[in-house]
């Protein structure tokens, strides 16, 4: 599967969330985050291994009760089962591959 740059569909996941599906095949799925300054996704687990790279802004992830404050450059891979939860400190641009693929984030 190819994609060009700004040809997915974005779809708000919360208030201030927003993904963008960029690809996916049998294993993994890579979507685009981009979420706006003050929001938040709160503490949840699945089953995905989750792999990403902050693109731009600032986040601080809570991960298993530990914080862990990321921004442009810093990149994470959060094993399926943890419980996290994170909060836009600044609008941000984040890139994430779940595997297995994220049903739910098909576009």
């Amino acid at each position: 599967m190819f994609r060009k740059k700004d040809t997915g569909e974005s779809r708000q996941l919360l208030d201030g969330i927003n993904l963008t599906t960029l690809v996916h095949g049998d294993k993994t799925l890579m979507g685009r985050f981009k979420i706006a300054k003050g929001s938040a996704i709160p503490t949840h687990s699945h089953p995905h291994e989750q792999t990403g790279i902050m693109i731009s802004g600032k986040l601080r992830f809570i991960v298993d009760g530990e914080i862990k404050d990321v921004e442009a450059g810093d990149s994470w891979c959060l094993p399926g089962g943890v419980e996290h939860s994170a909060e836009a400190l600044e609008d941000t641009v984040v890139i994430e591959v779940f595997s297995p693929v994220r049903e739910d984030y098909l576009p």
